[in-house]
């Protein structure tokens, strides 16, 4: 019993310490930089967690009960999805501080008067272009925003908005589901014990990567009431660090492990 209890301590711990992998700090950054509510930013952090957990433990299940055995290619390639969705990510963050900036710079050489730039919501999208308080001075309708445009298609289902961090959490998982199995099942013999270990494991990384998503949406707010335009600057900072990460991982995978190419070489980590 005393055993069994370790083995849940040590997951639960080990399965937070995996949340602060760098590839899933980055991702869910440009995520939670949308948000100024630390109870949206949990639930974030939560569901990317939930993502995490599903995938890991199914994959994980069919390594360690069914003894499956993952092709080097498919392996790589589920690696891969994790490089190619950072460099969406870094993508849209980057987009999105281009266009607040041509919004401020047109705005500026129009030369309207009383505008400026700060972060302000509509519902609970957040975000930051020139603003002035004249009736003509606003630079978008707020039935033009990206939320209310998911409203419109999506509103009806009540679990639209926590399908990004979802999504994201399960390609993780998916990357590192392989990885994860083969040194529990190395670790454990008994293959139930091993399945318990996976879920603790996915219940540690659900409350880390909880923690740390709070934590970046606390220091959006605290720096945000003294300097507007940190998130907005951070947000790009996110995204130019997801988009670059991206690139290196796809290098890393595409051909220094040989995706691309004819001889693929792959190890789980």
């Amino acid at each position: 019993m005393g055993s069994f209890l370790s083995i849940i301590a040590v997951g639960f711990f080990l399965g937070m310490r995996h949340a602060t992998d760098p590839d899933h700090v980055i991702a869910i950054t440009t995520i939670v930089t949308r948000q100024r509510q630390l109870r949206r930013a949990a639930m974030a952090g939560a569901f990317w967690g939930v993502g995490h957990t599903l995938t890991i433990f199914v994959v994980g299940v069919m390594i360690i009960l069914f003894n499956v055995v993952i092709p080097t290619r498919l392996g790589l390639s589920m690696e891969f999805s994790v490089a190619l969705m950072l460099i969406v990510l870094g993508i849209m963050n980057v987009a999105a501080f281009m266009r607040s900036a041509s919004a401020i710079s047109a705005r500026t050489n129009t030369g309207s008067e009383a505008v400026h730039v700060h972060p302000h919501t509509h519902g609970d999208y957040v975000h930051t272009h020139a603003h002035g308080h004249s009736a003509e001075a606003h630079s978008h309708r707020s039935d033009r925003t990206p939320l209310a445009l998911l409203d419109r298609l999506f509103g009806k289902l009540a679990l639209y908005r926590p399908v990004r961090p979802f999504i994201v959490g399960v390609v993780h998982g998916l990357a590192g589901s392989a990885a994860v199995a083969l040194l529990v099942l190395a670790a454990i013999p008994n293959p139930r014990w091993a399945a318990v270990y996976l879920l603790v494991f996915g219940a540690g990384t659900v409350g880390g990567m909880m923690l740390i998503t709070m934590s970046i949406a606390s220091a959006f707010t605290f720096m945000g009431k003294g300097r507007q335009k940190f998130s907005h600057r951070l947000g790009l900072v996110s995204g130019v660090l997801s988009l670059a990460f991206g690139m290196l991982l796809v290098y890393q995978i595409g051909f220094a492990g040989g995706l691309f190419t004819t001889h693929p070489h792959w190890l789980p980590r």
